[in-house]
């Protein structure tokens, strides 16, 4: 049904709805590397609980802890991605109530010319008018709402990404790895709490994180309630402008144990995917 839709439609429209298909793919791989991701941190949890190596054990439940935001993350992404699909949908959606009268723009020009003349005060003159304006207008409008979005959820993906990967790299910096003579014992690991406090710090920037881009600037506000100009129609009403801010999307991280029901820890608490 969705092929035969797309059959249907303007060559406009048509081009548009391929584009529609292709993301919902793409948001569905993110959707896809983001569950696989939560699955693989709760896997290296376990793994180094099984080492018997407390300090692999501990670092690697953290670690853990991270991989597994990195995850929710592209969730997030995917959809502030879904948000962004949505206003082409728009697009799509008013390229094809408008196309017939993109195709007759040359006879509807001379329509209104002849209207000018005989009657001007015609409802129909209005009619026409619009019907000129309604799609470039629309259409710029919608494009740069949709690619706001879009260029706004790959910059807080991005950032959040590199923030998560910046902590990990603390976290694996506490791990000795200096090798041992035959018969001698590793020590105890003594960075515990310093581990802890890594996961302590992420969370903080996590929800500290605000958006570091400048705004996008529209004149859409400028457009009347009928899609003609403010000032040819002197429709003086504004719409107040979106704003992706990124904020109140960000949970506390959360461990795989939480994730499987188990009794666990947030990273608030400064604890990983095992049982402390």
């Amino acid at each position: 049904m969705a092929s035969l839709r797309g059959m249907q439609q303007p060559e406009l429209s048509k081009k548009l709805f391929k584009i529609i298909k292709s993301e919902n793919h793409a948001i569905g791989a993110y959707e896809s590397a983001s569950r696989e991701r939560i699955s693989i941190a709760s896997q290296i949890s376990d793994w180094g609980e099984a080492t018997g190596d407390d300090s692999i054990s501990d670092i690697s439940d953290k670690i853990g802890v991270l991989l597994s935001e990195m995850g929710e993350q592209e969730d997030l992404f995917a959809q502030n991605l879904e948000d962004y699909r949505s206003v082409l949908k728009q697009i799509r959606n008013t390229e094809s109530s408008v196309q017939p009268s993109r195709d007759n723009k040359a006879k509807i020009t001379e329509e209104i010319q002849k209207l000018k003349y005989k009657e001007p005060q015609s409802t129909k003159l209005v009619q026409l008018e619009q019907e000129l304006v309604r799609a470039e207008a629309q259409t710029r409008q919608k494009l740069k709402e949709a690619y706001d979005l879009h260029s706004a959820a790959v910059i807080e993906r991005g950032e959040k990404q590199v923030l998560l990967a910046r902590h990990m790299r603390r976290l694996v910096q506490l791990l000795d790895d200096t090798p041992l003579v035959p018969g001698d014992v590793r020590p105890a690991f003594e960075h515990s709490a310093q581990a802890r406090q890594v996961l302590n710090d992420a969370e903080e920037d996590l929800r500290e994180w605000q958006p570091s881009f400048d705004p996008i600037p529209s004149s859409a506000m400028e457009m009347g309630s009928n899609l003609m100009p403010a000032s040819v129609t002197g429709d003086n009403s504004t719409a107040e402008p979106s704003v992706v801010s990124g904020e109140d999307v960000q949970g506390q991280l959360e461990s795989p144990q939480e994730k499987r029901e188990i009794s666990g820890s947030t990273m608030v608490q400064g604890e990983g995917y095992q049982q402390q």
